[in-house]
């Protein structure tokens, strides 16, 4: 009997005897299986949390932000074995991977730590005490892209607030999940506050979503999953927060000197196609003036040369396969779409490589029109538009001319344009002039990329409800 699932503080086995392969991108080769667990497993994993929560409620902020703390030494003693796992499940090269993957679900942790130090936990308003209080038990929907970073960026902050979680990780890369189990384990964390089951969305997912006991679900993953949860959840009317999709623009200002745009066009490359383009907040769309079309054009493709797939695992490698079959043959869609719709191809093929692994090359389109497919729709794979504006007025139009809304970049000469072109963005996150990832910064969606926050203090005010004493 395989014991693969956490709950009560335990290690049990699924209800379930259906098995999902897990299957190493690079190699196409299985890995190992998880159960396909079922609802009565949620069921299990609800009680406990709920049996958990009033305890945990009530312990002291400071005394639950010592556990999450020693869960964060607990997986920086791991890091190199959980980037390993990362490798192998998503593909992701391991340079990257063990700052990207692994450090930041270390930096989410330490931030919701740091963060509860000075959090208004109670605070006086006239004649009445503002009392921020848990929400209750927490159901954690991750998607594969990030699988730890992806779940901390949520207990981290549910925890400290108090609340007890049951966590659904990705069937495609549920073993770095499994990794963080162990390691909640080894730090003692008290039974049923965190909670662990494998499965597919449809079921382990839309039990979550639905379960009467669950006070609110956090999800991250695709805006057609999303819409989903929020419709299941709107039957028990818990919160939700959800994170998904991005179109995210990087807007090169008509000031940049030469030195300055060839900063730009190459930092825009790499945030494009970090962690191969599987990133909600990737940059995939280069907004350039139309008189620096061939100049970008130029920059872009010598920057796609540093780029060639390869194997993950090789300390040289920048840009890994793509997750599944099915992500690649979705993303070479794309590819054949921007040409078909007349986008100029200036690196990249519509064919996959003549390899073993889900790889496609680099690509970068320019003369990309602002409403084609490949300006519109989500690709999730290393694929770069450039369009030109002919404005500064058209290029804010075109940023935000998306359903999207989670991230993008502003460069110009001028730090106070720059800024005052940000301002104007209708997205969650903007890189002034390259300006560095930031932790305790709120993370989220404008539009149709969600709602909700995570994040340092930002992310801690999602898991607490607000009640006020009359005095």
């Amino acid at each position: 009997m395989s014991l693969e699932l956490y709950v009560d503080g335990k290690w049990i086995a699924s209800t379930s005897t259906e098995r999902i392969d897990v299957v190493n991108p690079t190699t196409e080769e299985p890995i190992g299986s998880v159960p396909a667990g079922a609802a009565e497993d949620v069921d299990m994993a609800v009680a406990a949390a709920r049996r958990a929560l009033g305890k945990w409620s009530q312990t002291a902020p400071d005394t639950r932000a010592e556990f999450v703390s020693r869960l964060a030494d607990e997986l920086e003693r791991r890091q190199d074995d959980i980037t390993d796992i990362v490798v192998a499940e998503v593909g992701t090269p391991r340079r990257v991977a063990r700052w990207a993957q692994v450090g930041l679900g270390i930096v989410d942790l330490r931030e919701a730590v740091t963060a509860a130090k000075d959090f208004p936990w109670e605070e006086p308003l006239r004649n009445s005490l503002i009392v921020r209080e848990p929400v209750g038990v927490i159901g954690c929907i991750t998607p594969w892209n990030y699988p730890l970073h992806q779940i901390t960026a949520k207990i981290g902050a549910a925890l400290v607030a108090g609340c007890t979680v049951v966590v659904k990780a990705s069937e495609v890369a549920p073993f770095t999940a499994h990794a963080l189990a162990k390691a909640v384990e080894a730090v003692g964390i008290p039974a049923g506050v965190f909670n662990m089951v494998h499965g597919y969305g449809p079921i382990v997912g839309e039990a979550i979503a639905v379960h009467p006991d669950i006070d609110m679900v956090s999800f991250t993953g695709s805006n057609s999953v999303g819409k989903r949860v929020l419709e299941l959840a709107a039957g028990t009317v818990k919160r939700v927060s959800v994170e998904l999709g991005g179109k995210s623009a990087a807007v090169l200002l008509d000031d940049l000197d030469v030195e300055e745009f060839a900063k730009a066009v190459p930092h825009t490359v790499r945030a494009c196609y970090m962690n191969g383009g599987q990133s909600c907040n990737a940059q995939t769309r280069m907004l350039v003036p139309r008189s620096r079309l061939s100049e970008a054009e130029k920059l872009a493709a010598k920057a796609v040369a540093a780029y060639a797939p390869g194997d993950p695992t090789s300390g040289d490698s920048k840009l890994g396969p793509m997750v599944t079959a099915a992500q690649r043959e979705r993303v070479l869609g794309y590819i054949r779409a921007g040409v078909k719709e007349g986008a100029k191809l200036v690196a990249g093929s519509v064919d996959a490589p003549a390899r073993t692994g889900f790889f496609v090359q680099p690509t970068v389109f320019s003369e990309v029109d602002p409403d084609s497919t490949i300006a519109q729709e989500e690709i999730f794979g290393p694929v770069l538009s450039i369009i030109a504006y002919d404005t500064t007025e058209q290029a804010i139009d075109i940023a935000n001319g998306t359903i999207f809304g989670i991230a993008g970049a502003v460069w110009s000469a001028d730090p106070e344009r720059a800024k005052s072109v940000a301002r104007r963005l209708r997205a969650t996150q903007i890189e002034v002039n390259g300006g560095k990832f930031n932790g305790a910064a709120p993370f989220g969606g404008f539009k149709q990329s969600g709602h909700g926050r995570e994040g340092g203090a930002f992310g801690l005010e999602e898991f607490v409800e607000i009640k006020s004493l009359q005095l």
